[in-house]
């Protein structure tokens, strides 16, 4: 079970990808994998899916130790095909550098 706290000042990516709704599930599933192999790379925390409605989005939102975790992920020989793949199903991507300062729930 992943939990979110602010306390834990991890590094949090928001990647918002727009998709042609016959892409969606494949950028999904590709991101999913994607994650699989992250998990065998220093500092990685947790990845969270979820796909819009409308088919049109993606949303990935991601959790690394820290900043420098995640940068040198960047880098990463297991990592760069998952980006590259990830890239060319998307029409486009934003990816959001945030951190956690709230939760609300029940």
């Amino acid at each position: 079970m992943i939990t979110i706290q602010p306390e834990d000042k991890l590094f949090t990516l928001v990647n918002v990808f727009t998709v042609k709704p016959e892409n969606q599930q494949k950028l999904s599933g590709l991101l999913l994998e994607a994650g699989e192999t992250m998990q065998q790379i220093p500092g990685f925390v947790s990845a969270s899916l979820h796909n819009s409605y409308d088919g049109n989005y993606v949303v990935n939102y991601v959790q690394w130790r820290t900043q420098e975790n995640f940068d040198a992920m960047l880098r990463h020989p297991l990592a760069l095909p998952h980006m590259q793949a990830a890239a060319d199903l998307a029409e486009s991507y934003n990816p959001i550098s945030s951190e956690v300062v709230g939760i609300v729930s029940l």
